[in-house]
């Protein structure tokens, strides 16, 4: 499949157009990766260069040994909950009962919703954000051992952007382990810099996708050929940590993980922090928005 390379100078409602045409192409971030400075948080100059040079940084440790103890206790809890079984945040393996991630954690659940509104964390999104934050989504989620399955390579904002409506690359994720991360049990991998470059994707999108792409993401995921172009470009750099260490990345970073069939499970909070001053609007390439467990439409700041 061909790849078109273009900077689309022409003025556009749309800056970042995908699942429009029959070809992908590679187009040119417009926005700021970073939009405070060393002194508005507790990021230094350092590290707030990396995170725009590569458009991700990592925390040795941010929450303590006894808080992983406290958030793995919890998300057993949650998996083990009959009541939660039918509720549609709960996504489950496929192939098995086994659980996915569940959405919307903060809700869910008052431990996590401590979490999501912890200093440590929302400091260092609002700097790097320039703004006041809400959360746009929230997940825990699981790779069990010997059955944990892959997440295929994506850019979260093409998806955030075509079926949530969020306007600009403007949101950060945090990823924060709740078990150790190695090279072998589907570790998150990132092709450094991606995030500089969106990937225009094929495909329209159906009606009520989030069905299926939670479990399998077709619609909505890069061809080949850029991914290719990118991984020649950028290189791929696979996240190992230890429990109680985190990930801060850019939302449109070209990301996915292995799947796990070693015994060592792997776990992590998600949690994706959107500037107040980027709410989303209608979706650019679906006939309606998810539902608000996908894509916040409470827009209050945390």
């Amino acid at each position: 499949m061909s790849v078109l390379t273009t900077e689309f100078e022409q003025p556009t409602m749309d800056d970042y157009p995908s699942r429009k045409h029959h070809t992908p192409a590679l187009i040119y971030r417009r926005d700021r990766t970073v939009w405070g400075g060393a002194d508005s948080g507790p990021l230094d100059d350092a590290a707030l260069r990396g995170y725009d040079d590569r458009g991700y940084l990592q925390i040795e440790q941010l929450i303590t040994p006894a808080e992983v103890e406290s958030y793995t206790a919890e998300l057993e809890r949650l998996s083990a909950d009959a009541r939660l079984k039918g509720d549609e945040r709960v996504v489950v393996e496929r192939g098995s009962e086994e659980v996915r991630s569940i959405f919307e954690v903060h809700r869910i659940s008052e431990v996590f919703a401590e979490l999501v509104r912890d200093p440590r964390i929302v400091d260092r999104a609002r700097q790097i954000l320039g703004s006041d934050v809400y959360i746009h989504q929230s997940r825990v989620n699981n790779k069990p051992g010997f059955s944990g399955t892959d997440f295929f390579w994506h850019s979260d904002f093409e998806t955030w952007h075509a079926e949530d409506g969020m306007p600009r690359m403007r949101a950060v994720s945090i990823s924060i382990a709740l078990t150790e991360n190695h090279v072998h049990n589907g570790s998150l991998m990132i092709m450094p810099g991606s995030h500089r470059t969106f990937v225009s994707c094929v495909g329209e999108t159906p009606d009520d996708h989030y069905r299926e792409s939670l479990k399998r993401q077709e619609v909505g995921t890069p061809d080949q050929g850029s991914l290719s172009i990118l991984a020649e470009q950028h290189g791929i750099d696979v996240l190992t940590g230890p429990a109680g260490g985190a990930i801060m990345f850019d939302s449109n970073c070209m990301h996915g993980s292995n799947g796990n069939i070693t015994p060592y499970p792997r776990a992590n909070v998600f949690v994706v922090y959107n500037s107040v001053e980027n709410t989303c609007v209608a979706p650019f390439a679906a006939a309606k928005p998810r539902p608000a467990f996908l894509g916040a439409r409470d827009f209050t700041a945390v």
